[in-house]
């Protein structure tokens, strides 16, 4: 029984850390906007669109299921603490 739950979430947690890396490759390319390499409209433009596809996504998750919400946002989050960790890393720093 057990497999057969962590087969059905594992999908879920996959596209959580798809997202995540999507959204942090925008973050990056969005900070870059904003401080000055592009036209004015397209740094709120990007922010907008990352912030209606995170909320696209996790609502078709949480009309899935509960655990298929809790799932992507797991991904997701794995996502993030890598994101944090390659930006401290990058700036020469400790975790």
């Amino acid at each position: 029984m057990m497999d057969l739950i962590f087969l059905r979430v594992l999908p879920y947690c996959a596209l959580g850390a798809l997202l995540g890396a999507a959204y942090f490759s925008a973050l990056g390319w969005n900070v870059r906007l904003y401080a000055g390499s592009g036209p004015a409209w397209s740094a709120p433009l990007l922010h907008l669109a990352r912030l209606l596809l995170i909320g696209a996504v996790f609502t078709l998750c949480a009309r899935q299921s509960a655990s298929s919400l809790l799932s992507s946002v797991a991904g997701f989050e794995l996502m993030r603490k890598v994101a944090v960790n390659r930006q401290i890393l990058a700036l020469g720093g400790k975790s």
